[in-house]
């Protein structure tokens, strides 16, 4: 067995010759390990957040979106586009076309986003988990299409989930001179009724913006033709790789088009929230080094209670090298410790929080999508902690020690 892992292994387990050394060693392992806790937690309550959006924003937006780069629209009788729907990976795809319209209702007028979408929406979103109010989701029937709103957009508009008349809605035509003697000539319009059902995504974009409806309707109030889209939106089969189902279509469409998942589609929220994570990263990293100072003074106070250990090693022939290695290692292992510990018991406080809900938002009184805190626990985010830890562990006490037992010697050399 290594010389000073034995002896740095004697030391930390074996009773100090004065009691205050054991307390502060206790309280260095204790240290270590509630950063360690918070880390884990922290961590984990992002990612628990990060989950909660993805989940909120998987009522709207699909598994994978399809988009040109090169102007608005595309045609969905591309022979591309005919090859990726009948790609055995996919389980539903849905042509859809969304511009921006004025919304009048009432003598009110909103802009806003008008989506068409084909009859299987619903099978590519979780809309029904999101919609409120009666009936069935709906786009349309052999007489008059349907819209349903946003929840926020409703407000706007002041017309309510079942308004009696239908939502007047203008859009610019397409290629035509702009008339200031008739202004009404520059616009195409259309009618849609009230489906008995709005959205609530708790997110404004969504819910203060866009209007579902038909593909027909939004094709004919755009004038584009009946192939016309302006994305195509996919659902992947169970157990599908997003990320390699992403690349083949990338692969098969070229360069005109972009390929975006359900994170890249949100790319500056989850940004956000990355950084929001990484910074809180570093903070729990520096509380963490102050932390590790606690270490330095424990091994310091046992550098001079074994002053006549050190001696006796130089005496049998000890190099200086090994003796510091002796409190480098002790100091390594209480951090080695109070990770450990700190991870088990983040990751039970965790498990506890998931299934219990120990911490909540207090009162909110349905206010808040959920009522007490997310968490999602990740490996990778554990294995970073566990890493960090030693890391910060290892640089904070690693130059003080050796300079402590260096200088130690030199002045038992001296005497």
């Amino acid at each position: 067995m290594n010389v000073s892992l034995y002896i740095a292994k004697r030391y930390l387990f074996s009773k100090k010759s004065h009691q205050a050394i054991n307390i502060i060693s206790g309280v260095a392992v204790a240290g270590v390990t509630l950063a360690t806790i918070a880390m884990v937690c922290t961590l984990s309550v992002f990612n628990g957040f990060r989950m909660l959006v993805a989940e909120q924003f998987t009522a709207f937006d699909p598994e994978i979106k399809i988009t040109t780069n090169r102007g608005k629209t595309f045609s969905a009788s591309d022979d591309a586009v005919k090859a990726i729907v009948a790609l055995p990976e996919i389980a539903t795809a849905t042509e859809c076309f969304e511009d921006k319209v004025m919304i009048q209702y009432g003598g009110r007028q909103v802009m806003a986003t008008i989506k068409g979408v084909e009859d299987n929406f619903a099978e590519l979103t979780k809309i029904d988990e999101v919609l409120i109010g009666n009936g069935s989701f709906k786009l349309h029937d052999n007489t008059v299409d349907y819209a349903t709103p946003g929840i926020e957009l409703t407000g706007a508009l002041n017309c309510g989930i079942y308004h009696t008349s239908p939502l007047e809605i203008y859009a610019p035509k397409r290629g035509k001179k702009v008339s200031m003697a008739n202004p009404a000539s520059n616009f195409r319009k259309g009618h849609l009724y009230a489906s008995g059902k709005t959205f609530v995504l708790n997110q404004p974009k969504y819910d203060g913006n866009y209007v579902l409806t038909s593909i027909a309707f939004a094709r004919d109030i755009f004038g584009r033709d009946s192939t016309d889209i302006s994305s195509l939106e996919i659902r992947a089969k169970e157990s599908t790789d997003i990320s390699l189902l992403k690349k083949k279509i990338s692969g098969m469409l070229g360069e005109g088009f972009d390929v975006k998942d359900r994170f890249e589609q949100q790319a500056d929220i989850f940004r956000i929230m990355t950084i929001e994570k990484f910074i809180s990263y570093l903070f729990l990293s520096f509380i963490l080094l102050i932390a590790c100072f606690n270490v330095i003074g424990s091994l310091s106070m046992l550098i001079l209670d074994k002053k006549r250990d050190m001696e006796t090693l130089r005496s049998i022939g000890a190099g200086d090298k090994l003796i510091a290695n002796i409190f480098i290692i002790e100091g390594s292992m209480i951090s080695i410790t109070g990770a450990l510990v700190g991870i088990v018991c983040g990751v039970a406080l965790c498990l506890l929080q998931e299934h219990y809900g120990i911490l909540s938002f207090g009162d909110a009184s349905g206010g808040f999508i959920i009522d007490h805190y997310p968490v999602d626990i990740i490996a990778s985010d554990v294995l970073i902690v566990f890493v960090t830890v030693i890391i910060v562990g290892f640089t904070a006490m690693g130059i003080p020690v050796k300079y402590l037992t260096k200088r130690l010697l030199k002045k038992n050399d001296e005497e």
